[in-house]
């Protein structure tokens, strides 16, 4: 049966991507639009119990379910190889809009396992404690505050990463055009890269600390990293269009 060659199991790892990345955002969107602005209005007790109920069982989903969107998506570059992710395809239109959401996948990987998943665990612990009659860990509080930071960053990272994702296969481009030049991708290149490490670096705090306001006023609030998500996806298209593609 073709479901069990090479290009049959890279379809099937395609779709288990995709499921994985649905269940990923979805979590992390529900994080950001609903369960912090609704934890914010409870009172502590009520709070420590959803932390201690119902934060968990979700963060276990969800950082397992990052894990599974990233892998399942080198699978499917591995096992695609040479055929369809030679060299050329990396410095191509379509490559270069790969990349772009990979970029973005990885990193938000990285915010959910070396970030958010630690502090959420110190969080998470205190609620526990609290609730057994124990004393508050005064570490919980910025360890909640760095968890934030990073979720907010990932929510923004998302939007633009899901509209590159897409864009790799559904761009109104030409497949069989000419390559971008080696100068429009380093130029991009180098752009991109100074605005998605000047925004990461921000949210971990080694640009200016986890104060609220100042240039983390985006991640204050769900609705200011909403509307920060849409103009960083935006000026990525804005770039990508007139850098790329001209």
């Amino acid at each position: 049966m073709e479901i069990f060659d090479r290009h049959g199991l890279t379809g099937l790892l395609i779709i288990a991507h995709a499921v994985a990345a649905v269940m990923w955002m979805g979590l992390l969107w529900f994080f950001n639009f609903v369960q912090t602005p609704a934890y914010a209005e409870m009172d502590g007790a009520a709070r420590n119990n959803a932390f201690d109920k119902l934060t968990w069982r979700a963060l276990w989903w969800f950082r397992w379910a990052a894990a599974a969107t990233v892998a399942f998506g080198l699978l499917v570059i591995a096992l695609g190889g040479s055929d369809w992710f030679d060299g050329d395809f990396w410095k191509s239109t379509p490559g270069v809009t790969l990349l772009i959401g990979i970029l973005f996948g990885v990193t938000m990987l990285y915010n959910v396992w070396m970030i958010i998943w630690p502090n959420q665990q110190i969080v998470i612990a205190n609620a526990r404690n609290v609730q057994a009659g124990g004393e508050a860990d005064p570490e919980a509080a910025s360890a909640g505050r760095r968890a934030l930071l990073a979720s907010r960053m990932n929510m923004i990272f998302s939007l633009p990463m899901l509209v590159f994702m897409v864009g790799a296969s559904h761009f109104p481009y030409d497949v069989d055009a000419v390559a971008p030049t080696g100068s429009s991708r380093a130029i991009f290149w180098i752009i991109w890269v100074v605005v998605w490490a000047a925004l990461e670096l921000t949210a971990l705090g080694y640009l200016g600390g986890f104060a609220p306001g100042g240039p983390r006023a985006i991640f204050d609030n769900h609705k200011n990293a909403l509307w920060a998500g849409f103009v960083y996806a935006a000026f990525a298209l804005l770039l990508f269009t007139f850098v790329i593609k001209s």
